[in-house]
């Protein structure tokens, strides 16, 4: 007979998951939040009430026996959303080489939100077999972005995906007024006028 688990009902395992973060900052103290995140995206064990804290009750069901495949390191990922220390930016840039996509996609969502600098590694998701994936590095590119990286850009106008290619479109026009890019329409390439910002509008 399988057995149901009972978490501690000061659990919020039903909370959104920025109000789960925020609890489990008061409980433990966000550097110790901040470590636990870090170690399920390393695919380490956190500990069960934590593991609960941060997939909710999704997490209840793994603990109560179902596949776990890549949910914890994806959870882990996406608490560095509401959670930040600079000792786990090591661990999402590895992250963008998960190979589960959705860890992928959740790592260049951090990338962006913390302003990791990997424009390299983000070119190169570009080109991820996944969609969403390569719509996360775009975003993510667009942020911390050079004239460099437009024909990048460029390139997923061309997409296959309908998002993809409204991605690489808000990229593109951010790194246009970034950089005082303008386009040639008759070549359809990117042409730069005028001096550079120095400093990116955010």
């Amino acid at each position: 007979m399988h057995n149901k688990l009972e978490p501690h009902p000061d659990l919020p395992i039903d909370l959104p998951t920025a109000e789960r973060i925020h609890a489990a900052v008061e409980h433990y103290g966000e550097t110790a939040v901040v470590d636990s995140s870090v170690a399920l995206l390393r695919a380490k064990n956190a500990g069960k009430d934590f593991l609960l804290y941060a997939g909710g009750r999704h997490a209840l069901g793994i603990l109560e026996g179902a596949p776990a495949l890549y949910w914890p390191e994806l959870w882990g990922a996406r608490a560095l959303l509401y959670v930040w220390g600079e000792s786990a930016a090591p661990y999402i840039v590895v992250g963008l080489n998960n190979q589960a996509w959705r860890v992928r996609e959740m790592c260049a969502r951090v990338v962006q939100l913390r302003d990791l600098q990997v424009a390299p590694k983000l070119v190169r998701l570009t080109t991820d077999e996944v969609p969403r994936v390569r719509a996360a590095a775009l975003h993510a590119l667009a942020a911390q972005g050079t004239e460099e990286n437009l024909p990048t850009i460029v390139q997923r106008l061309r997409d296959p995906d309908k998002e993809v290619r409204r991605a690489a479109q808000q990229a593109r026009d951010v790194l246009q007024e970034r950089w005082q890019l303008s386009r040639d329409p008759s070549q359809g390439e990117e042409q730069t006028h005028g001096t550079k910002h120095t400093h990116p509008e955010r």
